[in-house]
């Protein structure tokens, strides 16, 4: 039974980083993807809650990125779909959307390290430097991109029918 729910769990994180990227794409295009930007809010979000139901002893950093994760979509989905992208919510939603994005495909670097034989022999603990750089040019790739969608989307005149 725990395989079948890892692997829903997996595809639907999977589905959250695709939906996330595209969305990242039309935030960057002024395009506020409103269909993607649904997908990815609610994959995201249950790729979070689901993370909980795994078996765990005790807090873990996974636990608390999940739980960094929630709160981070609830700002996210208030900002677009309760506030609209109105004044300063508009950049609310777009750091919170690529800060939501960046969790996932943090985790996604850390579960290739640990799944994908070719990387886990070069970084079987992830204290190795190409677990370090490969999370530091994720990071700096996200920074990048959310500083230049933040700029672009957030500061960009509301499209028409963006509330929706």
């Amino acid at each position: 039974m725990l395989e079948v729910f890892t692997v829903f769990h997996v595809a639907i994180s999977l589905m959250g980083i695709v939906s996330g990227l595209i969305v990242l794409s039309g935030l960057l295009k002024l395009n506020p993807m409103q269909g993607w930007t649904k997908l990815f809010l609610a994959t995201t979000a249950a790729t979070s809650i689901t993370g909980f139901l795994f078996p765990f002893h005790g807090f873990t950093p996974a636990i608390g990125l999940g739980i960094m994760s929630v709160l981070i979509l609830a700002i996210a989905y208030a900002a677009r779909y309760r506030f609209h992208m109105k004044g300063s919510w508009r950049k609310t939603y777009v750091i919170t959307a690529v800060l939501a994005l960046y969790f996932n495909c943090f985790v996604l670097v850390v579960q290739s390290f640990q799944k994908i034989p070719a990387l886990h022999d070069v970084a079987p603990t992830q204290s190795e430097p190409p677990f370090q750089i490969a999370q530091l040019a994720v990071l700096l790739l996200f920074i990048a991109l959310g500083t230049f969608a933040t700029i672009r989307f957030g500061r960009a005149p509301r499209a028409a029918g963006a509330h929706a």
